[in-house]
Parts: C-alpha cells; sequence; structure tokens
C-alpha cells in the first residue's frame, strides 16, 4: 500500500473515532500545535518525556518555545506533576491505519503518565512509521518482547466508557483529546 494511501485511511479512520487529525511538515509544527492548543484550553503545563533522549537539541527548542509561549515543559519527573498536566506530547512508534491505532513503547512511568493522566495527548506520527493493519507489525512487536519489561500501548481515540445504563463519558480513564499530527518527511 502506498504511503499517500496508508495516510488517507489512517486519516479517516482516526476521525471516525473522534481523533483530531492533521498534517505537518516538521516537528517545529507539531511543537507549536501543542503550545497553541495547551493555551487555548487554559493550561499551563505540557509534558514531553522521552524527546530529550531522542534529540536533546529538539527539547531545548521546544523549552524555549514553551518559555516564549508562558507554558512550562517537563519530561521526567512526572508523578510530582499529576494533577498539572494539560498536555501529553509523544512521538509515536507507529501507526496501524486500519483501526487509527497509535503504538508506543511506553515501558517509562513518565510517558504512561503523559499519555494516560494529561488532559490531551498530542502524537507526531512519522508517516513512514503508519503501517496498514496490526499484522504488518508482528517484527516490531517482536523486538518490544526481545527487552523485557515493556509496555507497549495502543492508543486508539480519547479515553471513553458507558456505564450500566450506557452512558457515554469521555475523559474517565484517559486524555479527553487525541490529537494525531501526521509528519510528513522529506524525501532524501
Amino acid at each position: 500500500m502506498l504511503k499517500q494511501d496508508l495516510k488517507e485511511m489512517m486519516k479517516e479512520k482516526a476521525q471516525a473515532v473522534q481523533s483530531i487529525v492533521c498534517e505537518i511538515g516538521s516537528i517545529e509544527e507539531a511543537f507549536q500545535y501543542a503550545i497553541d492548543i495547551t493555551r487555548k484550553q487554559g493550561g499551563t503545563v505540557l509534558a514531553a518525556p522521552g524527546l530529550g533522549r531522542q534529540d536533546p537539541s529538539a527539547f531545548a527548542a521546544f523549552r524555549a518555545l514553551c518559555e516564549q509561549n508562558g507554558v512550562a515543559l517537563v519530561k521526567e519527573g512526572l508523578r510530582a506533576e499529576i494533577g498539572k498536566l494539560h498536555t501529553g506530547f509523544t512521538v509515536a512508534d507507529y501507526g496501524i491505519a486500519e483501526t487509527a491505532t497509535i503504538v508506543q513503547d511506553s515501558s517509562s512511568e513518565d510517558l504512561r503518565i503523559a499519555t494516560m493522566l494529561s488532559e490531551i495527548h498530542v502524537a507526531v506520527l512519522p508517516v513512514s512509521r503508519i503501517k496498514p493493519d496490526a499484522m504488518t507489525l508482528e517484527n516490531e512487536l517482536k523486538g518490544y518482547m526481545q527487552s523485557p519489561p515493556s509496555y507497549v500501548a495502543f492508543i486508539s481515540g480519547a479515553s471513553r466508557t458507558a456505564d450500566i445504563e450506557r452512558v457515554l463519558t469521555i475523559g474517565v480513564h484517559g486524555p479527553q483529546e487525541l490529537h494525531i499530527l501526521i509528519l510528513n518527511e522529506r524525501e532524501a
């Protein structure tokens, strides 16, 4: 399946589960998007665990942008920030187009806190990491299992639950909104 087809399927399925999807051209656009959504909704704390390990200069740029916009950026020790976190910012390991699922190695407690206890989860998904279905992730999932302990999260849409009377409630067991930013990488 072509990248464009996978991207379109991911967008269509994500919208069906009430995720907010947009395309971006750079990680800097993702930073600004996360800051804007945080400020628009009255938040003051944004968490980006794991970003500094992948690219320290990207985290430094994100922190500077947050400071310019009056938003605090944290990357570790998130247990102390519970209750203050507004937006969790992550870069997804993979996306499954068929179900609009974000796949993320969540072995880090800080990453789990950011993706489960923030009001908003903003996930950057490089278009090259979108797979058609879960079966095409078999080798990658085996890789996670070879280095235990691993905690792999499959995230599809915002948290939702219905009680015994079938009353749908959003955000009880996780974020109220999932924003998927599909990163269109430049061809080399």
